[in-house]
């Protein structure tokens, strides 16, 4: 049996989890709600509250889990991509807390984390190889075949903007508030999907691009307020069903083409975007259309959090993939 301790803070969240193999016994996570007034992550900000929470956040992990330091085999930690303040202080930590202990380093991909998520045991079938997954979070788009834990093909990315950033931007547009996307999930449940219809570009093969529906949901809604200065107000949920709609099924068109021409009968989804519930609802219907399996994570698996980052280290320790001390964070 392995005991590692896992550490995430790539981002605006500081997590700590313990891991016994694949069996998630402590995941911890502490966020930040300075943000929410700027509308968007502040790294500076984001950097100075990792630094106050990760010291309180492992501390919990490690007794949640039930065990003493001692009994830890390896520390994981996320190398990147992410904010480059807030990495140094979950790397700087992971480094320190590994080098006291004389335990072993293993650096973890974020990207990867949030797809391997789906290994985590909970007592439910998990993914065969090969299998489509996709990948949508605030900074990330992708479409991805996976051949093994770490044999990873890109079928298709983003050119410009990222799915969460074109949800998020929406929402700013609106003045409904941070993070965008669970306000807009919760009020398009109230409105009418079908009310209006934006246009998706013509991207060749699985690529995708979201630009240009930012840019198209705002002329909308500059010509609307035109006539009326409160349009939003009064179709606020018509408005947020409609984008999301149109955000979702652009996700999900290019996937189920990536699935089809590949032939994989297995699809998942993964990262902060994975969490909307329009999602899981279409793909859950796609695959049952093709009589396909879905694998959806679990909401506490979606946003960025330390287990994902636990299970990808556990993978790398079965097959002794170590870190040395000396490699610094990447933010792309």
């Amino acid at each position: 049996m392995t005991t590692l301790l896992a550490i995430e803070s790539s981002c605006d969240d500081t997590s700590a989890a313990v891991l016994r193999d694949d069996h998630l016994l402590s995941n911890v996570i502490a966020s930040q709600k300075v943000h929410e007034q700027y509308g968007g992550v502040v790294p500076e900000l984001a950097s100075r509250a990792h630094q106050q929470n990760i010291i309180p956040v492992v501390d919990a992990a490690i007794r949640q889990a039930g065990i003493g330091k001692d009994e830890i085999d390896a520390v994981g930690f996320t190398r990147g991509p992410g904010l480059l303040g807030s990495l140094l202080v979950g790397v700087s930590f992971a480094k320190s807390f590994a080098t006291a202990l004389d335990k072993p380093l293993i650096e973890v991909n974020h990207l990867q984390a949030h797809v391997l998520s789906h290994f985590i045991d909970r007592g439910e079938p998990k993914p065969q190889f090969p299998f489509i997954c996709l990948l949508v979070s605030g900074g990330h788009t992708q479409i991805l075949l996976l051949k093994d834990y770490f044999d990873i093909e890109c079928l298709g990315t983003t050119i410009d903007d990222a799915a969460g950033e074109a949800i998020d931007k929406a929402a700013k547009i609106m003045d409904l508030g941070y993070p965008g996307g669970p306000i807009i999930d919760r009020l398009a449940k109230e409105g009418n999907p079908d009310a209006y219809t934006f246009a998706t570009p013509n991207i060749a093969g699985y690529n995708y691009s979201f630009s240009g529906i930012k840019t198209s949901f705002l002329y909308f809604l500059r010509d609307r307020l035109k006539e009326d200065p409160d349009f939003i107000e009064k179709h606020k949920a018509d408005l947020c069903a409609s984008i999301q709609k149109t955000i979702v099924g652009f996700l999900l068109k290019k996937t189920e083409r990536a699935a089809l021409d590949n032939k994989i009968k297995q699809i998942a989804i993964a990262g902060g975007v994975s969490a909307n519930s329009y999602l899981r609802s279409e793909l859950q219907r796609i695959c049952q259309k093709h009589h396909w399996q879905a694998f959806i994570p679990p909401f506490q698996f979606c946003t960025d959090n330390a287990a994902m980052v636990g299970i990808a280290a556990y993978f790398k320790y079965r097959k002794g993939d170590f870190a040395d001390i000396s490699l610094p964070p990447y933010t792309r």
